[in-house]
Order: structure tokens, then C-alpha cells, then sequence
């Protein structure tokens, strides 16, 4: 008895801290192996870092200047505003500004300059030279120029063709006395089919430069077709074709020559400098989210420094994906496409990165559930007894449903205390406190095995303790934390570490020591974590537990532990690709000579090339991903595809259904919405423009200047009824605004050229701060379409540019009548095209986005459905060839839509309905959930992928937990077919419902008891669960997501009750 150890107090137990804080780690840039102290925190006041009233000290600031004068104060004010004014005059905002406008003065020179005027003839219309230099506008790179260009021909060559035919049309039935219907067919097949492909085109494609080529091919149709009279009159007429393709080329050589020659910006530039933002956001995301998981605190994944982070991470990489496209153009006019191809390759190893970084993050998020429900229930704690079947009969969805957990068998410290006590191994303390002694080492065997001694006494006599599985956590990051940190740390420098060199050259400069500095910073850390891995799945593992639920939490915590510690394993095997492809990409830059190829242009060469290269999916899968979306969406939601057997008499055969039947399944591709906007817009057309082949209306049309509505009509018109509402108000903003500006300068100016070009420049000026500074392009560019339409044109009408518009003034142009017909022009075209898209087939982004949600949620219910373990085991089995439940396409197309629909919630937010606005809040907290399920499939799919031959213990787990499993995928798969049902009915949610939890932890508990049998024992081994743990974490975020969205559902439409339903 006198020996008898008395029991430690809370106090006692807290010194018994393991002494680790020294750790191995690999220098980066020498490749030698050191043991210091040192911490993944960034220190709070980094040296180069000053305060604002050292950095700017004239800055205007109310504390500091309050005791100043009136006189003194403003005159800090007004220089306080230079100063800003001049720094945004010299960024690259404002230099793009200044440029546009420059552009913009050059086309409307063809205006003003007789000697430019003459080279067009005789054409009032010459101010389309500046609105193309609008469009075209040069605040862009060299690559996005030369597309911008290519795409302005083209645009041409479609105006020119279908202008030819259509007069041909109108001739060969003039020459027969048929002309009415010559008019007839020209109207329905050329204006109404040519610009109804325009429309389609716009919305299938969804580039924003696509989009300014179709407003360009409107513009030129629209004139030709139904202003110049070539047509009408039944006669061939190359006049205006040749007009308009001198002003497309005067044009967009303004936009070409400023944006090549006034500080010309390279895509390739900005993709470097975009690279090296991009890489140094992931550094500190993969700092964060080491951080949290070594100390167990969610508070540092909700920093603002790791929020910072993550959000310029999406950012930077959508602006990468972008210059990586415009560089494309670059490249290959260069006859580097090799580079591209490289580059494309990078970028696809980032975004891997990236989605590995989301795979870390659900390793931590898992950590910290686990934490809170330990922290959450006293000593003792009882659950609510659970029915067999798994359901609970309260709202599925309801707080206390979803903080229900296992019960824990805690002693008496406290998991706060508890949690102290272990983990000084992770301690991060500001490294000026840390000691400063570092030496290197020359095994990393050796050089730990003092420290590894006193680890393992220390940590077997915490794991003597009656500890929870929450403390299990502890123990694993005591023995592993030291080593997992150096890996991040050698990580973090790695990606921080700038791969490009100064320009101009941007010559490579990796250093020689980073691959083998991060491979044998990986070979450290992989046998730490099988260590560490061992000695938490021997010891922390009772051979008995009191309850399926308390093995399952032990499971979890084996699964959380081994999950997180494989993500980072596999973050470094991906670094080492990426450090792979830079070294390509470096033999490739700083070979000298350059080798200028230009295979693009061996046509003879192309099928040849794609069957031996690999590189072309990487490519497109990169750049189609992110392409721009229009507002109004151009990805087609489709119905469900039907069954032959579930339509027409399903008890005749398919040769003896009703010939309404057949003819209904033959007309299945009308059905498409883009197809039907196609028509839709062709029909709009149509109705717009016949008044121009009327005789008695045809003045009419011209007098009110008919060809600019319906120009206007073209612009508004959008796939669903918020985006036509949305374009329609800032083209109307626009114009109303453009027309006031008209005014004030054609009465400034009286008649002078050069005053008249000054205001232009200023109204220009401003128009740019809001098409380029602002980002609101539809509306700046119509201030100056109407500013054009009026003043430009109205100087046209003064120096007799035309002889015919004497309805307007003639050579004493009449500004306010000008105006006037331009103002009513252009809203009767956008007013026309909001009430073909409401009353034509209308598509309303709301039930597009529900509808189109439902029925991702059954795509994403059916892949599950398949069974990531199932589909594992059967190809492994009974196939010759293994595969993965989901394929890269697959997924690609999931993320695409996803994109598509969150684009649709933006437009559904402009509609207007009675019942009241929009619920964009909970849609847009449903896509975020929705989005971070399609992150779970992703890690499954990547932990499938790294290895598709089972090996025979993990074949003998899965069998052994077959049952489990694939109830769990069952009832997944079964909500996710609930939701949809609700979402696409707008009905309640009913308030049974099957309980993933239950039945995960019913899987858990079944490889709990697994690891006690004799097969466990004898064939599997520790790597032979990690698909088990994998999966079962990637259940835990794929319930707690699906929880969130049901709490949404539920906010929207309720809980199922019997008043909702009355049978009447």
C-alpha cells in the first residue's frame, strides 16, 4: 500500500507532456537533413511590413489632420485624391481604360477625317467604326486580340453569306415575278434562321468574345437584310457588304494597333504572374489546414488569413484557366505550342492540387466533429434509443438529429485538459521562442532515436489511461505530429518558392535540390505515419468494447487519423508530378535556340498527332471548364430520357404504337431549349423585321429607325426570362443615359469636328471606367452605341454623308428628333425581346434551377448507387479490367452543370413573380453543399484511383463488411432520390427518413470487428483498411451535407403533415 501510486490530479497530469518538440525536417533548397524548432504559424509583423502612416504619409487621416485648418486640410484632401487618381491612372486598369478610349478616338476618325471618310463612300454609317472598337475593345492581352480578331472575320464571313444568298433569293423570284414570295423566304430562312443561329450560337458557346462576334454578325445582317433596300428591291448589291467589311477592318486594326503598340500586355506574362499568386494561396492553405488538424482548433481554418487564402485561390486559379486560353493564341502564333501544352499539363496537376487541398480539409472537418460530440456530452451520456430500421420519426433534419453521437466513456479529465496534456509535440510557439540550436543530420533513423525513446514510454503511459477515442486523436498527432509538420513545412516552401524568373526572359529557376529535398521529406514522413499508424491501431483498440457504437468511434478515429495522414502523402506524390512537369517546362523555355514548330498548321498531320499525343484532353477538359458562362446559361436541362415502354400503349409492341406516338419520339430534339430559343429568337425576328419588306410600313421602319431596335431585340434576347430582364434594364439604363450625353455634347460642340471628338473622348473615357473598371459591360456599351447612333451620326448628316435623310434634318441635323428615333428605337427592341422571352416558350431560370437540381441530385443518387467499394470489388473479381465508380468525364460534366445551375440562380434573381422573390439564400447554401458532395466523390474517386488492384486483405474486408456497405450506399442514394422528389415537386420533405448515421456506424463497428477475427488478424494489415476508413469518412461529409440540405428543403417547403394534404 505504501507503494501505491495516487491518483494524478488535472494539474499533475498536464506536465506529462512528451518532449518533441525538435523535429527532422528536409531544407528545401539544400536538401539536408536538420533538427530545429520550428513553428508553421507566419509571424504577425513581418519585418517588410510597415504601417500605413510610414509607408504614405501624406495620406489624409481625420485623427492626424484634425488639428489642421480649413485651408490646409483641403489642400491634404485634394493632394490626398491626386495621389489616388494617378495610382489608379498607372494600373493596369487604368491604362487599359486610357487605351480603350484611344481606340475609340481612332474609329471615330473614319467620322471625322474626310480622307477616312472617303475610303467608305457614301454611308451615314460610319460611326460603326468606333461602336466595333467598343466591342473590340484593346484593354485585353495579345492572345485574346489575335481571338478577338479571328473571331470578327468570321463573324463577317457568316454576315456576307447569308447577305448573298439572300439576295440571290430575292433576285432568281423578282426575275419570275414571285418577289412576295422571294420576301417570304428571305424573311423566314435568312432573317429569321440566320439570326435565330446567331442566338443559338451565343447561348450554345457562352464566350464573352463570342458574344461580341454574334452582336458584330447581328449588326451587319440587320443593316443589309433589312435597311439598305438591296433585298427589297430584289438585286444583287455589293456595295454594302464591302462597306461593312472596311469598317470591321479599320475597326479592329484601331483596337489591334493600341492594344499591340501602348503598353501591350502578354497573356503568357499574366499566366506566370496568375501561377505564382495561385501556388503561394495553396502554400498557405495547406498551412491552415495542417495547423488545425495538429491542433485540433477549427478556429484556424476560419482565420481570415486561411480565408484570405482560399478565396484567392478560386480566384486566381479561374483568372489562370482564362490566360492560359489567351495564351494559347499567343503560342501559337509564336510556334511555342509546345509550351502551351506543358502549360496545360500544369495547370492540371494545380487544379489536382487544389482538390487534394479540399480532400485535407474533410480530414480535419472529420477531426473536429469527432472533438465537439467528446466535448458535447457528459460522463455517462445516453443516446435516445434508435429503431431498428434505422429511421427516426422527428425531423430528420433538426439540430438535435444531427449532433447525435455515440455515447464516450470519459474520464475524469476533461477533453480539454486531456487534449493539453498530449499534444506539446505541436505546440506553435513564434519561432523567436523557439531555440535557435539547429544541426544536420545524416540519417533520420538515428537522429530521432533518443527522442523516439522517450515517446514511446511517455505515450504508453498515457495509453495505460482510460482514454476516449477523441484522445485517440492526441496520441496519434503526439507520435506523428513532429514529422507531419516538417512535411508541410518542406510543402509550403516548395510551392512558395518562385518558379519564373525576372522578365522579360521569365527564364526558369527551380532549384536542383526541391524534388529530392520533398521526396525524402515524403520517405520520412511514410514511415513516421506507419509507425505512428501501428501503435494507434494496437494500442488504442480494447479486445472488447461495450457497444457497437463506442468500436465504431474507435474505428473513426483510426479512419480520421489515416485518412488525413494518406491525403498528405498523396499532396506530396502530386507535388513531385508537379515538380516533374516545371523541370519540362523549364527544358523547354530556356532551350536556346528556340525551336519555332507551328505543327498547327500541318493540317495532314493533325489525326496523326492526336492519336500519339495524350495532351489534348488535359487541354480541353482545362480550358471548356471554365469557360464563360452567359447569363441566361447555354447547358441544355434535360428530361429524363423515356423508356419506349413507358409511353404509348405499353401493351403493343413498338412497331404497333399510335402514329402520334411515333411521330411525338421523332420530334424529340425540338424539344431541347436551345433549340427552342433558336426558334424563339427566329420568330422575334421575323415578326420585327417583316414591316421592313412592306411596302406601306417599310418608311415607317426606316423613318424610326427599325434596323437599331431589332439590333437592340438581338442583344436582349436570353435563354431564360431573369437574364433577358437583367440585360434589358442596363440596355435601357444605357441608352437613356447615352442620349443625354448625346445632347450635351452635339450642342457643346456646335458643328466642330475637333470639339465633337473631344467629348467623345471624355464620354469614352467614362463609358470604359464602366465596361472595363466596373465589369458591367452591356450597359457602358450602350451609352456609347447611342452616343454614336446620335452624335456621330448627326455630324454625318452635316457634312452630307448621305443624301436621303432628310427626315431627320439633312445637312441642319435636328439632335432632338435624332435622338428621339434612336431613344424609341431601342426600347421597342428591348421591350420586344422581354416579351418574346415571357410569352414565347418561356424558360424561367426558377424552374430551371429547381428542375435542373433535382435532377443532378438523381445523377449524383445513381453514381452512388453504384458503389464506390462495390464496383471496386466486382472489377476485381469477375472483370479483367479494374475501374472506378466514376469516371474523369463523368465528373467533369457533374462540375459543368453545377456551375451551369449556379449561373441560373444569379438570373433567377431577377425574375419577378407575385409570390414573392426568389429564395437565393437557401439555393445558394444548397449548391454550396451540393458542391462539396461533388468534392467527396472526387477524394473517394481519388482513393480508388491510386490503386484499382484490391489486394487480398482489403478484398477480404470488403467482403467481410459487404452487407454494411452496401446498405449505406443504398440509403445515401435513397435521400438523394428523396430530395430531388421534393425539389422538383416543391413538396414537403417527409419526416421519416432513413438515417445514414446509424447505419455508418453500424459499418464502422463491423470492421471493428473484423480487425478482432482470425482473417483480420492473419491476411489484412494496416494499409489494408484504409479504403474502409476512407469511405466511411467520406459517408460522415456526405450526411452532414445532405443534413443541410434537407434543414433547406425544409425551410422552403416544410415538413410532410396530413392538413397538407386534403383529397378533394
Amino acid at each position: 500500500m505504501a507503494n501505491e501510486t495516487p491518483p494524478q490530479t488535472p494539474a499533475e497530469r498536464r506536465f506529462l507532456r512528451p518532449s518533441l518538440r525538435s523535429a527532422t525536417m528536409v531544407q528545401p533548397k539544400t536538401g539536408e537533413r536538420v533538427k530545429k524548432a520550428f513553428t508553421l504559424r507566419r509571424s504577425q509583423h513581418r519585418p517588410s511590413e510597415s504601417s500605413e502612416f510610414l509607408l504614405a504619409p501624406g495620406q489624409y487621416d481625420e485623427q492626424r489632420h484634425r488639428d489642421m485648418g480649413r485651408v490646409e486640410l483641403a489642400r491634404v484632401i485634394v493632394r490626398n485624391k491626386c495621389r489616388q487618381a494617378y495610382a489608379y491612372a498607372t494600373s493596369d486598369i487604368g491604362i487599359g481604360i486610357f487605351k480603350c478610349s484611344l481606340a475609340y478616338v481612332l474609329g471615330s476618325l473614319a467620322t471625322f477625317v474626310p480622307a477616312i471618310a472617303g475610303l467608305l463612300g457614301k454611308n451615314d454609317g460610319k460611326h460603326i467604326v468606333a461602336t466595333i472598337t467598343v466591342y473590340f475593345h484593346p484593354a485585353r492581352s495579345a492572345g485574346s486580340m489575335i481571338e478577338a480578331v479571328i473571331l470578327a472575320f468570321a463573324a463577317f464571313m457568316y454576315a456576307a453569306f447569308v447577305s448573298f444568298s439572300s439576295m440571290a433569293v430575292s433576285a432568281y423570284f423578282g426575275n419570275h415575278d414571285l418577289l412576295v414570295l422571294g420576301h417570304v423566304i428571305v424573311l423566314v430562312v435568312f432573317c429569321g434562321g440566320g439570326l435565330g443561329l446567331v442566338g443559338w450560337t451565343k447561348q450554345k458557346l457562352g464566350n464573352p468574345l463570342v458574344n461580341v462576334a454574334c452582336s458584330l454578325t447581328s449588326l451587319a445582317l440587320i443593316t443589309i437584310l433589312t435597311k439598305e433596300g438591296a433585298v427589297q428591291a430584289a438585286k444583287f448589291s455589293y456595295v454594302k457588304v464591302w462597306q461593312v467589311l472596311k469598317m470591321i477592318i479599320l475597326g479592329c486594326s484601331a483596337s489591334a494597333l493600341v492594344s499591340l503598340l501602348v503598353q501591350p500586355k502578354s497573356a503568357r506574362n499574366e499566366f506566370r504572374d496568375t501561377f505564382i499568386k495561385s501556388t503561394d494561396a495553396m502554400a498557405e492553405m495547406l498551412n491552415g489546414i495542417t495547423l488545425s488538424f495538429l491542433s485540433g482548433a477549427e478556429s484556424d481554418l476560419k482565420s481570415d488569413s486561411y480565408v484570405e487564402a482560399s478565396k484567392k485561390s478560386q480566384a486566381t486559379f479561374k483568372t489562370l484557366v482564362k490566360n492560359l486560353g489567351e495564351a494559347k493564341f499567343e503560342h501559337y502564333a509564336l510556334g511555342t505550342e509546345e509550351e502551351y501544352k506543358i502549360n496545360a499539363k500544369l495547370v492540371k496537376c494545380l487544379e489536382k492540387l487544389m482538390q487534394s487541398c479540399g480532400g485535407l480539409r474533410s480530414a480535419a472537418e472529420t477531426q473536429f466533429t469527432l472533438l465537439a460530440q467528446s466535448e458535447s456530452e457528459p460522463n455517462g451520456a445516453s443516446h435516445q434509443p434508435i429503431p431498428a430500421n434505422g429511421t427516426v420519426t422527428s425531423s430528420i433534419f433538426s439540430e438535435h438529429t444531427m449532433s447525435l453521437s455515440p455515447p464516450q466513456l470519459s474520464p475524469s479529465l476533461s477533453h480539454t485538459e486531456r487534449r493539453t496534456s498530449i499534444l506539446a509535440s505541436i505546440d506553435e510557439l513564434p519561432e523567436s521562442s523557439a531555440e535557435a540550436s539547429a544541426y544536420p543530420s545524416a540519417a533520420g533513423s538515428d537522429d530521432e532515436s533518443t527522442p523516439t525513446k522517450k515517446k514511446s514510454g511517455q505515450v504508453t503511459n498515457l495509453l495505460q489511461s482510460n482514454l476516449t477515442p477523441a484522445d485517440m486523436f492526441s496520441v496519434f498527432i503526439a507520435q506523428l505530429g513532429p514529422p507531419m509538420k516538417s512535411l508541410a513545412y518542406t510543402l509550403r516552401e516548395v510551392l512558395s518558392e518562385l518558379p519564373f524568373g525576372p522578365g522579360p526572359e521569365y527564364n526558369m529557376a527551380i532549384n536542383e535540390h526541391f524534388r529530392h529535398s520533398l521526396v525524402d521529406a515524403k520517405a520520412l514522413f511514410s514511415n513516421a505515419r506507419r509507425e505512428a499508424l501501428s501503435a494507434v491501431y494496437k494500442n488504442k483498440i480494447p479486445t472488447r468494447a461495450s457497444s457497437a457504437e463506442v468500436a465504431a468511434d474507435f474505428e473513426e478515429v483510426a479512419a480520421s487519423c489515416g485518412y488525413f495522414s494518406s491525403s498528405l502523402l498523396d499532396f506530396a506524390e502530386d507535388m513531385v508530378t508537379f515538380l516533374d512537369i516545371l523541370e519540362e517546362l523549364k527544358g523547354n523555355v530556356n532551350r536556346y535556340p528556340r525551336q519555332r514548330t507551328y505543327n498547327w498548321l500541318k493540317f495532314w498531320q493533325r489525326g496523326r498527332n492526336k492519336t500519339t499525343s495524350g495532351d489534348g484532353s488535359e487541354e480541353s477538359s482545362l480550358v471548356d471548364e471554365t469557360e464563360a458562362q452567359t447569363p441566361g446559361g447555354s447547358h441544355e436541362i434535360h428530361n429524363p430520357i423515356y423508356r419506349k415502354s413507358t409511353r404509348g400503349d405499353p401493351y403493343k409492341s413498338e412497331n404497333e404504337q399510335p402514329l402520334s406516338y411515333r411521330i411525338w419520339t421523332s420530334l424529340a430534339v425540338f424539344r431541347r431549349d436551345d433549340l427552342k430559343f433558336a426558334v424563339k429568337v427566329g420568330i422575334g425576328a421575323v415578326l420585327y423585321a417583316m414591316w421592313s419588306f412592306i411596302q406601306s410600313t417599310r418608311g415607317f421602319y426606316g423613318h424610326w429607325r427599325g434596323e437599331w431596335g431589332l439590333l437592340s431585340y438581338m442583344l436582349v434576347c436570353s435563354m431564360t426570362i431573369g437574364a433577358s430582364n437583367t440585360t434589358g434594364f442596363q440596355r435601357f439604363a444605357g441608352t437613356c443615359l447615352g442620349a443625354v450625353l448625346a445632347i450635351a455634347a452635339w450642342i457643346a460642340a456646335d458643328d466642330h469636328a475637333f470639339v465633337l471628338g473631344f467629348f467623345g473622348w471624355l464620354i469614352s473615357l467614362f463609358c470604359f471606367y464602366i465596361i472595363v473598371g466596373k465589369g458591367k459591360g452591356p450597359m457602358g456599351r450602350f451609352i456609347l452605341l447611342t452616343y454614336n447612333l446620335s452624335a456621330l451620326y448627326a455630324y454625318s448628316l452635316s457634312v452630307k454623308d448621305e443624301e436621303d435623310d432628310d427626315d431627320e434634318g439633312g445637312i441642319s441635323p435636328e439632335i432632338w428628333e435624332i435622338v428621339l428615333h434612336r431613344v424609341v428605337a431601342v426600347m421597342a427592341g428591348c421591350l420586344w425581346g422581354i416579351i418574346v422571352t415571357r410569352v414565347i416558350w418561356p424558360i424561367s431560370a426558377r424552374r430551371k434551377v429547381k428542375k435542373g437540381t433535382s435532377l443532378l441530385w438523381l445523377k449524383m443518387g445513381l453514381i452512388w448507387k453504384r458503389g464506390p467499394l462495390k464496383t471496386l470489388l466486382e472489377s476485381n473479381e469477375n472483370s479483367s479490367r479494374t475501374y472506378s465508380y466514376m469516371s474523369e468525364r463523368e465528373e467533369l460534366e457533374l462540375r459543368r452543370y453545377l456551375s451551369h445551375l449556379d449561373t441560373l440562380r444569379a438570373s433567377a434573381a431577377a425574375e419577378f413573380e407575385l409570390k414573392g422573390p426568389f429564395p437565393d439564400k437557401s439555393f445558394k447554401i444548397i449548391l454550396g453543399a451540393t458542391s462539396r458532395i461533388l468534392d467527396s466523390f472526387h477524394a473517394m474517386n481519388v482513393v480508388i484511383l491510386k490503386d484499382l488492384k484490391a489486394s487480398e486483405g482489403e478484398k477480404e474486408a470488403l467482403r467481410y463488411t459487404k452487407k454494411e456497405w452496401m446498405d449505406l450506399s443504398w440509403r445515401i442514394s435513397h435521400l438523394f432520390s428523396v430530395m430531388a422528389s421534393s425539389m422538383k415537386l416543391a413538396y414537403p420533405l417527409n419526416d421519416v427518413l432513413p438515417n445514414v448515421e446509424h447505419t455508418r456506424d453500424r459499418l464502422l463497428a463491423k470492421v471493428f470487428e473484423f480487425r478482432q477475427s482470425g482473417l483480420g488478424k492473419v491476411i489484412a494489415n494496416d494499409e489494408d483498411y484504409e479504403l474502409l476508413y476512407a469511405y466511411a469518412l467520406v459517408t460522415g461529409q456526405l450526411a452532414h451535407d445532405l443534413n443541410i440540405i434537407g434543414q433547406e428543403i425544409e425551410k422552403l417547403y416544410g415538413v410532410l403533415s396530413e392538413e397538407d394534404l386534403k383529397l378533394q
